[in-house]
């Protein structure tokens, strides 16, 4: 697979993470607990952080949820989680981090909406004392400007300058600029303020596909700034990992994008995870990077009548996954590892032979039997009704002496 060339952006340090075009593309989410609920937000910052988000951002919009920063990040250090907790000012926060400066600093970056950082203020003189905050306390900043909360100032002034034009462009065309506009004007006048380069990152949020691809490759046309990737309201289920696949995937393609969050609106109750293990789903997907191994399998057909394949192919799954806390930290590698469980003879021989281990099982009619391929070889067949307990033992003996301490002393002993 050709390598995808990264956007040149500077380093940014966040916490003892770095964003930018030498790092992998980030994962990054948001809680929705109540953040004044210090000891509710640390699980959820805990379980987003076991999932595998490098990034947690907290909403910060009162006195309580400002005091119990300080604690919600002590209480994870306690717990040896070092994730960089983010925080989300908006209409308040310069009054917030002035006020509670435990929780300035305590936090690993100030996320600042532009369009909302000045409200019933006279100038910028709101956003000049969130970002003064961050220069004392250096901390980086992600100028986040979001299409429903756009400075309004700024898109009335674009907007009547845009209605005296010969020829006016598409109101669509004008916010997009404005979207632009703001952040780049934002990014300057933090750089003025005192906030160097290497500190801030963009983003330029909206909810549609469209826009969000032609925002962004503008905006990565115009600065060096690392910047941030999403849909600002992904939706629901299958429509919002579609939308932000859809969104997401060209961007990245093009070198474009160093830290990215898909933003799922979850079920009532549901498991806020989901939205970090799309967004390892997404990067993976392109090869931009591997967080564990990928199981292929077929969609079935008239072939395939029995459900025993999508069984074994979930098992197998659900395998992977229970399992990859422990193989993460003992097999490093183990993350490439490709899988196939295949449902007939049709494609099964073929699709296991590419993947590291892969099944082929006996589709309709089929003789009763699923030769299993290692490394592109027969290794064995299976019959009866073992076959999963025995698929599992072959894909934890490969783990064994493929990946981690075995793989390198198997690589030492060849070199001999």
């Amino acid at each position: 697979m050709a390598e995808i060339e990264r956007r040149k952006t500077p380093s940014v340090a966040v916490g003892d993470l770095y964003v930018g075009s030498e790092w992998p593309v980030v994962v990054q989410s948001m809680t929705n607990t109540d953040t004044a609920d210090a000891a509710a937000t640390i699980e959820q910052v805990a379980a987003l952080a076991a999932a595998g988000s490098e990034l947690v951002r907290v909403t910060v919009n009162n006195d309580a949820a400002a005091r119990a920063l300080p604690r919600i990040v002590e209480g994870l250090e306690k717990r040896g989680i070092r994730v960089p907790v983010i925080g989300d000012f908006h209409y308040n926060g310069h009054l917030l981090l002035r006020k509670y400066p435990e929780c300035a600093r305590a936090l690993a970056k100030y996320r600042i909406n532009p369009g909302n950082a000045s409200i019933g203020a006279r100038g910028d003189e709101n956003f000049r004392t969130m970002v003064e905050c961050a220069v004392e306390n250096q901390k980086p900043v992600r100028i986040g400007v979001n299409w429903g909360s756009l400075d309004q100032a700024l898109l009335t002034r674009m907007m009547d300058e845009n209605a005296k034009l010969a020829q006016p462009r598409e109101t669509r065309d004008v916010m997009i600029e404005a979207m632009i506009a703001s952040a780049l004007d934002s990014a300057r006048a933090a750089e003025r303020y005192g906030l160097r380069h290497d500190q801030i990152i963009l983003s330029a949020k909206v909810s549609g596909v469209r826009d969000l691809i032609e925002v962004y490759e503008l905006l990565a046309a115009r600065c060096d700034y690392a910047l941030h990737l999403g849909l600002t309201e992904a939706g629901m289920g299958m429509k919002g990992l579609v939308a932000s696949t859809a969104g997401l995937a060209p961007l990245l393609l093009k070198g474009i994008g160093d830290t990215i969050r898909v933003s799922l609106t979850p079920k009532p109750n549901g498991d806020r995870t989901e939205e970090v293990l799309a967004a390892q789903q997404i990067l993976q997907s392109l090869g931009l990077r591997s967080f564990t191994p990928q199981v292929t399998a077929c969609p079935g057909c008239g072939r395939t009548t029995s459900s025993f394949f999508q069984e074994l192919a979930q098992q197998i799954q659900g395998y992977v996954r229970d399992s990859m806390p422990v193989w993460r930290e003992r097999y490093p590698g183990v993350e490439e590892m490709k899988l196939a469980v295949m449902g007939c003879v049709v494609n099964g021989p073929g699709e296991s032979k590419h993947a590291n281990i892969g099944i082929s099982l006996p589709g309709t009619f089929e003789e009763p039997k699923a030769p299993v391929y290692v490394d592109g070889r027969l290794m064995t067949t299976l019959r009866g009704d073992h076959i999963v307990s025995e698929f599992q033992k072959i894909l934890d003996d490969y783990v064994a002496t493929h990946y981690g301490a075995a793989r390198d002393e198997e690589q030492l002993i060849g070199k001999r």
